[in-house]
């Protein structure tokens, strides 16, 4: 027993550095198995569920249009009765809370939002409200990491780290994309990039894409777009497709944000209903319209449907995933983003179409759509390159796919003052995500990283015996303890030694505890103000002190951080 804890103490203590180790990247491997065995185990039940209730995963337009208008509100009832029964009464799901966590909260996941995410998006996902498994796979992989930091009590620089690993392996779990994943976590939800980082979220994601593929198969749904070559002719009119996507982004991204306002009065339930009435009207009227999917879009394509019934199904979907959305619906937001964006870049072939055979380009506008709807959506343009490549399979795509993505990225922010969804939905739920490049800093150190062990603790001495010992020992950190009856206090004694006379001051300064999974970002907190002294550290125990950090260290961690 005393072994173990020897090594979890050093495992902690190791991770409190902020640096790879070998116990970071195991780790990562571990919370990255943790959060794909999660993914799978939700994908399996919302296949499940659809084989249930429309004989088939997203047969929609094969059901009865009665187990279509049904469907919607069937999962509104039980996203409902799990909320009732965790209590849960503020519905923040997805990858804006999960950023808000990792932010403020160094990626530490509620029990109960993580519940009703994995049931809540199982049924929203099964039932063909228009929303995408990205966010309860964000959502269910931070959790599941963090959840394994948290039992055992790892620094919390480390558990962040852990829960980045968890997203990158619930994504690539989700959708059997390592590098994208890889990417999605840096510069969306970390909005980072540091070498101690890249190591476990790489393993972590590695993990993901192994599960996934080894229970789904090895083939990505985006394979059935094929990609064929674009002329170089071409070229310039892609600036003008991804001008056009920049535009229906933040359309998009407004429309949203005002549905989200406009109901933000009505209750929960009602929300709810809402959305379900609004997706059980459209089933029944256009079932194509129905979920979040690719392969549904790739089978509509198969079809040479017409122009207009393609225009009509982007704008129910767009329609749908706003409703759903913007009122609620537990699921994730990238999916539909992705499929309008398909939408939509095959809806810029038709001006094309009046001088060559546009047939052989719809797999190619579809992903370029796919991409610059992403980046300008997301404000993430790597991330939306590096998912439509690996997604296709192809990199020939490269190059036309920066075409896309830079000017709807330039137009979205630049032109139309339009923000990421993610940061937006963060400031209408009043969730902190900025911190300031101080705080940043020390919060990447645990105090194990930089505690003082080497103390000297009083029990209610006399100054004389303070004195006398501070003289044999000039460089001692010293602690006087005092015991109530009801509390026990700690005070820091600072000695200083006159020269001229040889006397030693002796200054007792206020000592607060600290946990020992806390960051330099707490130590710089309690100690700011006076900018000296020290807190102890304590470990299961408040009453027992493990060591010191004092402001000198501190200060020392930030001069080598900006030096």
């Amino acid at each position: 027993m005393s072994q173990a804890l020897t090594f979890i103490q050093q495992l902690r203590c190791a991770l409190a550095q902020p640096k790879t180790s070998v116990h970071l990247c195991a780790l990562g491997i571990i919370g990255g198995v943790f959060a794909a065995s999660i993914i799978i185990l939700f994908r399996i039940g919302i296949e499940i569920i659809q084989i249930y209730i429309f004989e088939a995963p997203n047969a929609y337009p094969n059901a009865h249009w009665s187990v279509r208008m049904i469907a919607p509100f069937f999962a509104v009832t039980g996203i409902l009765l799990v909320a009732f029964l965790t209590g849960f009464k503020h519905y923040r799901l997805g990858i804006p809370f999960v950023i808000h966590r990792i932010k403020a909260h160094f990626g530490v996941m509620p029990l109960r939002t993580t519940i009703n995410q994995f049931f809540g998006g199982m049924l929203a996902l099964a039932s063909g409200f228009v929303v995408g498994r990205e966010g309860p796979s964000v959502h269910l992989g931070a959790a599941s990491s963090s959840f394994m930091g948290q039992a055992l009590k790892l620094p919390y620089n480390s558990i962040r780290i852990l829960t980045g690993c968890g997203i990158a392996a619930g994504i690539s779990a989700s959708f059997n994309t390592p590098l994208a994943a890889i990417v999605f976590v840096m510069e969306v939800v970390l909005r980072e990039y540091r070498i101690h980082l890249f190591v476990p979220v790489m393993l972590a994601a590695a993990c993901g894409s192994v599960m996934t593929r080894a229970v789904f198969g090895v083939s990505t749904e985006l394979q059935l777009f094929s990609y064929t070559h674009i002329n170089q002719w071409m070229f310039l009119y892609l600036i003008l497709v991804g001008i056009g996507l920049g535009a229906l982004a933040t359309l998009f991204n407004r429309q949203l944000m005002f549905i989200m306002t406009l109901f933000r009065p009505v209750n929960m339930v009602w929300r709810l209903a809402i959305a379900a009435a609004v997706t059980s009207i459209a089933g029944v009227i256009l079932p194509q319209a129905l979920g979040a999917n690719f392969e549904s879009i790739s089978h509509l394509f198969n079809d040479n449907p017409e122009t207009q019934f393609i225009a009509l199904i982007l704008v129910f979907k767009m329609t749908l995933a706003i409703v759903a959305i913007g009122l609620g619906i537990p699921g994730g937001i990238i999916g539909p983003v992705m499929v309008i964006g398909m939408l939509a870049g095959v809806l810029f072939l038709v001006p094309l179409s009046y001088f060559i055979d546009t047939n052989e380009f719809r797999g190619s506008f579809a992903l370029l759509g796919l991409a610059g709807m992403l980046a300008a959506v997301l404000h993430a343009p790597l991330a939306a390159l590096t998912a439509v490549m690996e997604l296709a399979y192809s990199p020939e795509v490269i190059l036309p796919a920066i075409l896309v993505i830079v000017p709807a990225y330039v137009t979205s922010t630049q032109f139309f003052k339009n923000r990421s969804v993610f940061l937006q939905q963060l400031d209408y739920q009043k969730l902190p995500y900025a911190v300031n490049p101080v705080r940043e800093t020390l919060e990447k150190i645990g105090v194990l990283a930089a505690l003082e062990t080497d103390f000297k603790l009083f029990h209610d001495a006399p100054q004389g015996a303070i004195e006398k010992y501070h003289q044999s020992h000039p460089t001692c950190l010293i602690v006087q303890k005092y015991a109530f009856e009801l509390d026990i206090s700690f005070k820091f004694v600072m000695c200083k030694t006159q020269y001229n006379s040889g006397t030693v001051s002796v200054h007792n300064l206020d000592l607060e505890g600290v946990n020992a999974q806390a960051t330099l970002a707490e130590v710089y907190d309690n100690l700011k103000r006076d900018r000296r002294g020290a807190v102890y550290i304590y470990g299961d125990d408040p009453n027992k002190i493990i060591g010191l950090v004092t402001w000198n260290q501190v200060q020392q961690y930030l001069q080598q951080t900006y030096i």
